[in-house]
């Protein structure tokens, strides 16, 4: 008894130690090289390879009797956490798979992981200079080079790195209606006249989301048509600016973009500048999907006309590939975001400590505690240099060509537009029963069924992962998106040999 009495003492004590927030090398060294490996040669190299599974498809009732999802009373052993760790990694979709691109985000790049693991092992806040000396002179000098390349002189202005594209935006109308109404900082919106802004019909939801967000209403974000090809209509932009007048609106912003979300369409910024001008509105261009085809001499054409922008919403998660997430706000006005968002909170932005506090940037965000995104693209452009992230942009574009040429050439292949701008590329996949049927009748019903069952059928089989969606009158189309450089022409290959594959035989 006196024996297992020292054990059972033993073994409180050890799990009551566990509960402490200090890394110890006694304790704990093995458990994370353990943990370490298994994310390097489980996650990182064995889930990248083309012959593994994109997803290893599990309905939710199979993940939750495979791994135990609610919290215990009492901790696990470390042998559990490193179990934990494989089903976790073998249930989640490899998003860095080669096959995976199903989103505007893609890849695991090597240099953004190991920015975002030392991230994680710093665990700071930027806020002030005090508590992130390092991240917040690195903020500054990232963004000043990226308002450069946006061509803003000098790269003058200012910018923050925020939690997605869509907070992104919402800071681009909160700082469009303090830039007019600086009073509504203080006052709320019932000191400002009734606000209207206008966005494209395919531009990202959360402009929308954002203007109901800040009270100024979904239906007052009024959309403007688009051509066949997905670019805002100008002649239809001036006219409901006009009417938004003449129902004693006061139109106050445009959010254009560059590089939609479905269609990849950069909307013609020149002209929509000449028109903010003419009305005296906002000029902010979500560039949160195409603002990487800056870094390309080759393909920065598309975005002509960002310069005259007032602000830009830019994600290097997405074309450039940096690791989620990884989302900038820039503006071309040097005080809006501060003077629009700060609160001066003595106990954290004092102004009498002994460093110049103008580094003490945290306070021009609505956020207080915030992750250092800035490091792991920082330490992917040192690796890389500019000129690594062209070649990057350049070799996602010349495959989404490619891939387009090829699927012209073959049967079974309709394209949603014939010509697009980005490295979007959208088609119907036609199976051998409805080719020869478009007079039909029902056609364009049994068309509809054809993607949904393509995708279940891949990502049951785990061979690639690629999205569909309907868009305004066109039945489900898939949306294949490149942004991983690591693909070649024979990937684009592949694809296109397994949507044959997986729907040729199709009955719908």
């Amino acid at each position: 008894m006196r024996v297992d009495s020292k054990i059972i003492v033993k073994k409180e004590t050890q799990d009551e130690n566990l509960y402490q927030s200090l890394a110890e090398r006694s304790k704990h060294e093995e458990f994370l090289r353990k943990a370490v490996d298994l994310l390097v040669e489980r996650v990182v190299f064995g889930r990248s390879t083309r012959s593994s599974k994109v997803v290893e498809w599990a309905a939710p009732d199979e993940i939750k009797k495979a791994i135990d999802l609610k919290p215990r009373l009492g901790p696990a052993s470390h042998d559990e956490l490193l179990a934990f760790m494989a089903n976790v990694a073998r249930y989640s979709v490899n998003t860095g798979h080669p096959y995976f691109v199903n989103q505007l985000f893609s890849s695991v790049d090597p240099y953004g992981l190991v920015g975002q693991w030392l991230t994680d092992a710093l665990n700071p806040s930027v806020y002030t200079f005090e508590v992130a000396p390092v991240f917040t002179l690195m903020e500054e000098e990232v963004l000043r080079e990226m308002r450069k390349i946006v061509g803003w002189p000098e790269g003058e202005g200012d910018g923050i790195f925020c939690p997605g594209g869509s907070i992104a935006n919402g800071y681009a109308i909160s700082c469009a209606r303090h830039h007019f109404y600086p009073e509504v900082k203080y006052k709320g919106v019932h000191a400002v006249p009734k606000l209207v802004l206008f966005t494209s019909e395919l531009a990202h939801y959360s402009t929308k989301k954002m203007a109901a967000f800040m009270g100024i209403g979904s239906d007052n974000c009024v959309n403007i048509k688009t051509d066949d090809v997905g670019k805002m209509n100008i002649v239809d932009l001036e006219m409901k600016i006009k009417i938004a007048i003449d129902n004693k609106c006061t139109p106050f912003m445009v959010t254009a973009t560059s590089g939609t979300t479905v269609f990849g369409a950069f909307d013609p910024l020149v002209a929509i500048s000449d028109l903010c001008k003419k009305y005296n509105l906002w000029l902010h261009v979500d560039a949160a999907w195409g603002g990487g085809a800056l870094m390309s001499k080759k393909h920065r054409h598309l975005l002509n006309g960002i310069e005259l922008a007032d602000s830009v919403t830019w994600n290097p998660h997405k074309l450039l590939a940096a690791p989620q997430q990884c989302s900038t706000f820039l503006t071309r006005h040097k005080k809006v975001l501060s003077e629009g968002h700060s609160s001066n909170a003595k106990y954290l932005f004092q102004k009498d400590k002994f460093y110049d506090t103008s580094y003490d940037t945290g306070d021009k965000h609505i956020q207080c505690g915030r992750r250092a995104d800035v490091l792991k693209f920082w330490f992917m452009w040192k690796a890389k240099g500019t000129e690594g992230f062209e070649k990057h942009v350049d070799k996602l574009f010349d495959n989404a060509k490619y891939f387009l040429d090829h699927i012209k050439q073959r049967e079974g292949f309709q394209l949603v537009i014939a010509e697009p701008q980005c490295t979007n590329i959208m088609f119907w996949y036609i199976p051998k029963c409805l080719r020869g049927c478009e007079n039909d009748a029902d056609y364009y019903e049994r068309l509809h069924k054809v993607a949904p069952k393509i995708k279940e059928r891949m990502i049951k089989e785990g061979s690639m992962m690629v999205t569909y969606q309907p868009q305004g009158d066109l039945v489900n189309f898939f949306r294949i998106v490149f942004q991983n450089s690591a693909l070649d022409h024979k990937d684009m290959v592949y694809f296109a040999n397994e949507f044959e594959r997986l729907g040729s035989d199709m009955i719908v």
